[in-house]
């Protein structure tokens, strides 16, 4: 089938048309993210047949992802996310390029990357890592779409469009600890509206066609359908070098641990082991240097942790872990570590080496 009945109904409207198809063919889209959000963006992107899109994500399917996450089946649970996204993609339209990148957006990687993409999508739920999208899109010049969902409520906005405002001009308080879609809940169908306002923004301004999100934020109730739109200006703030980007973000790093490897320190009484899932969440553990502060109340109670001491950090699957870690690093915690694979990975560990109950 050739391009032009592929897109034939698009092309014959007006303000797209064969110019508009080109346009789209050439574009480059970085999405971050192939949760809930990037699994309704990337088929749309695909499907209007634009001609890169590369998907950044160092995350595994989970059968827990499966009810919002609706690109993804039931036989790929434990497959990489990008992976099976960069298939999905190419089984729906072979005549884009995709790149998967399988592994977590940082400060060392962000610059390199965006500065092959036109525009990047943020589809992450990890406050400190639009903050991160953020400054890197200010450096490397490129529009920002983004999109945040609080259980039945989402937004969309587009961040540094034509020198626009930015994250920061709407949400200058870095230490916000919002919760995310593990923590709060969330309806694949909030999601998946979100997503595809997402996906509309960037052909929008791939297309050069009506009004982008610049400067305005919408927020979309699911449950009322009710919908707003705030304005919002650009603040005065200190610019972005790259010197203090590599300074703020270097340094931010969360360090993983397997269990196994500090399995024989359960019982030292010198470190501690922070558990921050809520408080219903099973499997229960008991382990001698124990405490339990959900990661909602964590900054609240920041105060019953000692800074001199070594903080193993653990939730459900591990990605909780690394947001609170993030957290503690701004408060000057020094020797703190996130378990890869969270209780998850742990309770096999715990059950076959240790007396411990679980």
């Amino acid at each position: 089938m050739s391009a032009s009945n592929r897109y034939n109904r698009q092309m014959i409207l007006p303000e797209i048309g064969e110019d508009g198809q080109y346009k789209l063919s050439k574009a480059k889209v970085l999405v971050i993210g192939a949760g809930g959000l990037g699994a309704a963006i990337l088929p749309y992107l695909a499907a209007a047949g634009v001609g890169e899109i590369g998907i950044v994500d160092d995350d595994d399917i989970e059968i827990s992802n499966l009810h919002r996450q609706v690109i993804y089946k039931s036989s790929a649970v434990g497959k990489s996310k990008v992976e099976e996204a960069k298939l999905m993609i190419s089984e729906l339209n072979p005549l884009v390029k995709v790149n998967a990148f399988a592994e977590k957006l940082s400060g060392k990687n962000a610059i390199s990357l965006f500065q092959n993409y036109d525009i990047i999508v943020d589809a992450t739920d990890n406050i400190s890592i639009k903050y991160l999208i953020n400054d890197a899109c200010l450096l490397t010049n490129k529009p920002m779409v983004y999109g945040s969902i609080f259980r039945f409520q989402g937004q969309v906005s587009v961040f540094n469009y034509q020198n626009g405002p930015t994250y920061r001009c709407l949400y200058p308080d870095e230490n916000n600890n919002a919760l995310n879609c593990e923590d709060a809940g969330v309806t694949g169908i909030s999601v998946g509206i979100i997503g595809m306002l997402q996906a509309n923004e960037v052909l929008k301004m791939i297309l050069g066609i009506g009004e982008v999100l610049s400067g305005k934020i919408l927020v979309y109730n699911i449950l009322n359908n009710e919908q707003q739109k705030y304005d919002f200006d650009k603040s005065d703030f200190k610019s972005i070098s790259r010197e203090s980007f590599e300074e703020k973000y270097y340094k931010s790093e969360v360090e993983e641990v397997n269990f196994e490897s500090i399995l024989d320190e359960i019982n030292n009484d010198e470190v501690l082991f922070l558990d921050v899932r809520n408080e219903e969440e099973l499997p229960k553990i008991n382990l001698k240097n124990q405490i339990q502060i959900p990661l909602i109340n964590l900054e609240n109670e920041i105060e019953k942790l000692d800074k001199n001491q070594t903080i193993y950090i653990f939730c459900q699957s591990g990605i909780r872990s690394k947001v609170a870690a993030e957290l503690l690093q701004k408060y000057q915690f020094k020797n703190i570590k996130s378990v890869a694979g969270g209780i998850l990975a742990m309770k096999d560990l715990i059950k076959e080496k240790t007396t411990i109950s679980i």
